[in-house]
C-alpha cells in the first residue's frame, strides 16, 4: 500500500472513531457515580433519597450520512426528588438536526412536569395522559420556533435564544421510562424499541410507517395521500407517519405517541431502543442476540471494538460494548443513514 492510500486509511480510521459519540446523562445528574457503566447507589444532597439507575450503554454515530441528525437523551431519576424512575431515548431527525436536539433538552422535563412529580406508580391511564399531553407540547414549542421568523426572540426556556427550525424538520421519539417493577414506552415514528426477555426478543412498539394499514386510512381520512416514491411516504416526501414537527404535513403526520407497558421479571435482559439506522438492516432477534453475548461477557466481542470507543478499557461496559457492536453490525449491513442505540441493562435494579 503507497504511503497516501496508507494516510488516506489512517485518516479514515480517525473520523470513524471521532464520529463515535458516548452519551452522558442531562445536566443536573452530576450527584450520580459512574462505575463501568452502571450508577450506584447514592445519597441526594439532603442525604435522604437514594437512586440506582440501570447500566447503559449509548453510542450514535454519523454513518454514511453527511450530517449527524439523530440524538439520544439519558436521565436518571428523570422525575425528580432522586425517584425510581429513569427516562432513556432516541431521537431520529430530519430536514436538520434542531427538532431533535430540541427534545433531547425538553421532552423529558415535560414529561416530569406532566406526571407531577416522582411517581413510582405506574397508573397507566395517568402515564398515557402524561405521554400524549408532554409529546403535543413538545410538537407545538418545535412548529412554534418553526413559525417564529424573528430568531431574535427569547424562549422560554430560561431566556436562552430560540433557535430558528425549518418547517420541513421533524423528528421521531421513541421513549422509554424504567422503574423498578414496570417499564413504560412512547413510540412516535419508526424508531424502536425491542425488550430481550430469556433469550426472545420482544418488540415493545410498532413502527409508525404510511403503509401500516391504520395509519394509511388515518392519513387518507385527513384527506392526505400515500405516495410510493422509493418506498412508501405521505404525500411522496415522509417515511414516517408519526413524528414530532413537520410542520408542513399537518394535520397528516401527527405527534401523537403509541404508549405500551410491560412488567419486569428476573428474565429479563435488556432494553435496545435504537433509530431506524440500525432497524433498517438487523432484526429485533439478531440485536437481541448481540445483546446478550456482549452481557453475558464473551471477550471475542470486546476484540470486535478495537479503535472504536474512544474509552478506557475499564469503562466498556457490557451495555457500552452491545451498542457499540450493534452500531458496527449496522455499518458492516450497509445502513445509509445515522445510528443510534441506547441499550439498557436490566439484570439489576430491579424489584420484586
Amino acid at each position: 500500500m503507497s504511503r497516501r492510500g496508507s494516510m488516506q486509511k489512517h485518516m479514515a480510521r480517525r473520523r470513524r472513531r471521532e464520529e463515535v459519540r458516548l452519551c452522558k446523562a442531562e445536566d443536573g445528574v452530576d450527584a450520580v457515580k459512574k462505575i463501568n457503566g452502571r450508577y450506584e447507589n447514592f445519597q441526594s444532597n439532603d442525604g435522604n433519597s437514594k437512586v440506582c439507575s440501570p447500566g447503559h450503554g449509548c453510542v450514535s454515530i454519523c454513518g454514511r450520512r453527511r450530517e449527524m441528525e439523530d440524538a439520544t437523551a439519558v436521565v436518571p431519576s428523570f422525575a425528580g426528588d432522586g425517584g425510581a424512575l429513569h427516562f432513556f431515548a432516541v431521537y431520529d431527525g430530519h430536514g436538520g438536526a434542531r427538532a431533535a436536539l430540541l427534545c433531547k433538552e425538553r421532552l423529558h422535563r415535560l414529561v416530569a412536569a406532566e406526571l407531577g412529580g416522582a411517581s413510582v406508580v405506574f397508573d397507566q391511564a395517568a402515564w398515557r395522559r402524561a405521554a400524549a399531553a408532554s409529546f403535543s407540547r413538545m410538537d407545538a414549542e418545535v412548529c412554534e420556533i418553526n413559525n417564529n421568523s424573528n430568531t431574535n426572540n427569547k424562549s422560554d426556556r430560561g431566556g436562552e435564544r430560540a433557535e430558528a427550525v425549518p418547517g420541513t424538520s421533524g423528528t421521531t421519539a421513541v421513549v422509554a421510562v424504567v422503574g423498578r417493577n414496570e417499564i413504560a414506552v412512547a413510540n412516535c415514528g419508526d424508531s424502536r424499541a425491542v425488550l430481550s426477555r430469556g433469550g426472545v426478543a420482544m418488540p415493545l412498539t410498532l413502527d409508525h410507517k404510511p403503509e401500516r394499514a391504520d395509519e394509511a386510512a388515518r392519513i387518507e381520512a385527513a384527506g392526505g395521500r400515500v405516495i410510493f416514491w422509493n418506498g412508501y411516504r405521505v404525500f411522496g416526501v415522509l417515511a414516517t407517519s408519526r413524528a414530532i414537527g413537520d410542520r408542513y404535513l399537518k394535520p397528516y403526520v401527527i405527534s401523537e405517541p403509541e404508549v405500551t407497558f410491560v412488567s419486569r421479571f428476573p428474565e429479563d435482559e435488556c432494553l435496545i431502543l435504537a433509530s431506524d439506522g440500525l432497524w433498517d438492516v438487523v432484526s429485533n432477534e439478531t440485536a437481541c442476540e448481540i445483546a446478550h453475548r456482549c452481557l453475558a461477557g464473551q471477550s471475542r466481542l470486546r476484540r470486535n471494538l478495537e479503535g472504536l470507543l474512544p474509552v478506557a478499557e475499564e469503562e466498556k461496559s457490557p451495555a457500552v460494548m452491545a451498542a457499540a457492536l450493534l452500531t458496527k453490525l449496522a455499518v458492516a449491513r450497509g445502513s445509509s443513514d445515522n445510528i443510534s442505540v441506547v441499550v439498557v441493562d436490566l439484570r439489576e435494579n430491579y424489584n420484586h
